[in-house]
């Protein structure tokens, strides 16, 4: 690993190893998971002036009224899709800056990312590109929508939180698939997996998050 993504100081090892310490504490168990966050170097996807807080478990502003999602709720997220299954084909509605995704890339075959902010985008692709992420195939649309010419997926998740699920997305779904999406208003959001099976879908409560809310359109 270069030494742009080693880090030095709060963006070292030391820093990515405390983290994950933290989030064994809060209670993720997948090895896997941990092992990956411990080896993604946060640093480079918040700007350059966050840098020393990249290894904190919280939430941090990308511009654009985003964020970088706390640590904790993208390994809680990730550790729920992968919980049963080893899916191939993730679609990932909302790349923001891409950490997310770059995790994502290192754990299935495939990942499909949407994001509707394009300069969100344009920055993401060159950390993909960086950290030679050649699984990651990313585009500039509506996530609402999903991408029906790459369905079915094995697993969807969501960064963003709609008001209710959007059904296009439940269609996008393999049998036997899972949706991990936030739902609900600003204070009041809860984070869902949803089970696609033959004739039904299975939803379950994991968590009360907080995500900026899903919005149909482009940026």
């Amino acid at each position: 690993m270069s030494s742009e993504f080693q880090g030095i100081g709060m963006t070292s090892q030391r820093s990515r190893d405390r983290l994950v310490l933290q989030l064994r504490d809060m209670d993720i168990q997948s090895e896997v998971v941990l092992e990956v966050i411990k080896s993604t170097p946060r640093h480079i996807f918040i700007d350059e002036a966050l840098a020393s807080r990249a290894y904190d478990n919280t939430a941090l502003p990308i511009g654009h009224n985003q964020t970088i999602s706390q640590p904790y709720i993208v390994a809680r997220m990730v550790e729920a899709l992968l919980e049963g299954q080893q899916p191939e084909k993730v679609l990932e509605i909302g790349t923001g800056c891409g950490y997310q995704t770059a995790i994502l890339s290192r754990l299935v075959k495939r990942v499909y990312s949407i994001e509707r902010i394009e300069a969100l985008l344009v920055k993401a692709r060159e950390r993909f590109r960086a950290l030679k992420c050649t699984n990651i195939r990313a585009k500039y649309g509506d996530g609402n929508r999903g991408w029906p010419e790459h369905a079915p997926f094995d697993a969807i998740i969501v960064s963003a939180a709609p008001m209710g699920v959007p059904a296009q997305l439940l269609e996008q779904l393999q049998i036997n698939g899972k949706l991990i999406i936030p739902v609900g208003r600003s204070g009041e959001q809860q984070l869902l997996s949803i089970l696609r099976t033959e004739d039904d879908f299975v939803e379950k409560r994991l968590d009360w998050v907080s995500f900026v809310p899903m919005i149909e359109g482009v940026g």
